[in-house]
């Protein structure tokens, strides 16, 4: 992935997401097949306990899986748009201070743009980790994507 093409992915993700500006998510690392993004700490986020809360979290992940799809798919994007079919989240330990997820994608890109080329509707998962800044892992994510092919 080009500099140029990470600085677009990123700048249009948080373009294009107005929530991702909300909670002020921001990227760490964005590079193939895997995506960094921060959540900082914001009480104005918090939950009950004084972490952040789980919806900011579920949010955090899914942007950081959204920004490698994009990533990975862009040059896809003017015959097919990506989408989520569903989603899983784990909450492991409780996260305090600001917390990073991590995006990796499941499957390769040759096999779903062939996939794709066929006529079919690929799925691929993209593995989540959340873990606070001293590397705890405080959950996991997996969300499956789509990529269905424009009319």
């Amino acid at each position: 992935m080009t500099l140029d093409n990470a600085e677009t992915v990123k700048s249009g993700l948080l373009a294009s997401v107005p929530f991702t500006r909300t909670l002020g998510l921001e990227f760490v690392d964005l590079d193939e097949g895997r995506a960094v993004m921060r959540l900082p700490d914001d009480a104005d986020h918090h939950n009950h306990v004084g972490g952040p809360h789980a919806g900011a979290m579920f949010t955090l992940a899914e942007s950081a899986s959204g920004a490698i799809v994009l990533a990975s798919f862009g040059d896809q994007l003017d015959r097919a748009v990506p989408l989520v079919l569903r989603a899983e989240i784990h909450y492991r330990r409780l996260a305090m201070g600001p917390v990073l997820a991590e995006a990796r994608l499941g499957r390769a890109k040759e096999e779903v743009v062939a996939e794709l080329d066929a006529g079919t509707r690929p799925e691929l998962p993209v593995e989540i980790e959340l873990r606070t800044e001293d590397g705890t892992v405080t959950g996991t994510m997996t969300v499956v994507w789509t990529l269905r092919a424009n009319a």
